[in-house]
């Protein structure tokens, strides 16, 4: 997608190329006139010659006003190269997500480069494990029919919280490597690094527990709906930690 002050700097080019144009126009226009009035006398031919060198001129003046006017407004400023690539990225994603798999391909490449980035923290265990999970029930999803539905939307809510959990707690990890004022944050990254394993689990139980199903398995449905609470208290417990508790007023004799 070209840039406002790409797309400035080619109307400006363009109205120059056209009053160019039509002072070359009226140029011959207006010679032809001179010279053919006064060989041949003034008739009908010579009066669409005159016609057409008068329109010319007009033309000419009043393309030269517009290329004059738009040249005295002020050129944009060059873009942010970061911005302009992620508008660059994002025209390439929408182009590739209009092919035969694409979207999925996109999908792909985003859940390596995000385990690519967590390479090395202890996140990235169970990051992959997560997406191995929702890999799985994302080819379930088609055969668990509609009275799985509100089970699998509580799992989708479940998935985006995890990864966010595990986002901060890859944040926090990274803060503990700027030096010794990082101890301070090991009992943090600790308790969210085992809501995060435990949030996991029950992802991966609730996959199980869907896998059953479509296997038809009798006793699936009851572990699923069990799955299904589990995984919704759990979720239940990641918006709650991230909703900020109001601060107790302290009381006044």
């Amino acid at each position: 997608m070209a840039s406002d002050r790409a797309k400035h700097l080619k109307r400006l080019r363009r109205l120059h190329r056209s009053a160019r144009g039509w002072t070359v126009r009226a140029g011959l226009l207006t010679g032809a006139t001179a010279v053919l009035v006064p060989y041949s006398g003034l008739g009908l031919p010579d009066a669409f010659w005159a016609a057409a060198a008068g329109g010319s001129i007009a033309m000419t003046v009043w393309r030269w006003l517009d290329y004059r006017a738009f040249r005295a407004l002020p050129v944009p400023p060059e873009p942010d190269p970061a911005l302009a690539g992620a508008m660059a990225r994002d025209k390439l994603v929408g182009l590739v997500q209009r092919l035969p798999a694409g979207r999925t391909a996109v999908a792909e490449f985003d859940r390596q480069r995000e385990s690519f980035k967590l390479r090395g923290l202890t996140v990235a265990e169970p990051w992959r494990r997560l997406d191995r999970a929702a890999a799985m029930l994302s080819g379930l999803i088609g055969r668990l029919g509609p009275v799985a539905e509100a089970a699998v939307l509580d799992a989708a809510v479940a998935e985006r919280q995890l990864r966010d959990l595990a986002q901060r707690c890859a944040s926090v990890e990274r803060a503990m490597r700027i030096g010794p004022a990082g101890d301070n944050l090991r009992p943090a990254h600790r308790a969210l690094a085992e809501q995060l394993e435990q949030g996991v689990a029950a992802y991966e139980q609730f996959v199980t527990a869907a896998a059953g199903c479509v296997a038809e398995d009798t006793t699936a449905v009851g572990n699923l709906t069990d799955a299904t609470a589990f995984l919704r208290g759990v979720a239940e417990g990641l918006a709650d930690l991230r909703t900020p508790q109001p601060t107790p007023r302290p009381q006044t004799a």
